[in-house]
């Protein structure tokens, strides 16, 4: 499904143009790190650098069970991922909120494992088990988030300000 695109004019400069949905979605598949915001029990935010792979529309981590971020899910589904770089004067930054919903469905998850190995290397081999995935580092949970809104800042000449609503 096609999001409403929007640019918002207060934070673009007048020669910029809306970014098309599908040259942030090759971002969100091409990077490397992600930041994970989820929000405490007691409403405090909760940030973690994380790796993450897209796939069938989604955004996909993982984190053991007994993490901070898969106990905040617990209470709390709702999450922020970012992504971009560091630099203030050129890229493409990334921010997609939504709902984070547990992947337990077992071919799902042996894709999902793929897409790990293929994106990260052999080090980021999992086994699927029991609806989670398993490695060295024990059982960890995979969450899936489609994105509800989604913004992307395009920094250096031209920058701009797209909004993505689905």
């Amino acid at each position: 499904m096609a999001p409403e695109t929007t640019l918002d004019p207060r934070f673009s400069d007048p020669k910029a143009h809306p970014a098309e949905w599908s040259e942030a979605v090759a971002r969100l598949a091409d990077a490397e790190v992600y930041w994970l915001t989820t929000v405490r029990p007691d409403g405090r935010p909760h940030v973690t650098p994380l790796i993450a792979v897209w796939s069938e529309g989604a955004l996909h981590f993982c984190t053991g069970p007994d993490e901070r971020k898969a106990r905040n899910l617990a209470e709390n589904q709702e999450v922020v991922l970012t992504t971009g770089s560091a630099s203030l004067g050129e890229g493409f930054d990334l921010v997609v909120e939504g709902t984070a919903v547990r992947v337990t469905d077992e071919g799902r998850l042996q894709a999902l494992a793929s897409a790990y190995v293929e994106k990260y290397g052999p080090d980021w081999r999992f086994d699927v088990r029991d609806g989670a995935f398993v490695g060295d580092g024990g059982t960890a949970l995979v969450f899936a988030v489609p994105p509800r809104t989604a913004f992307g800042f395009a920094k250096g000449d031209p920058f701009g300000q797209t909004r993505w609503r689905f």
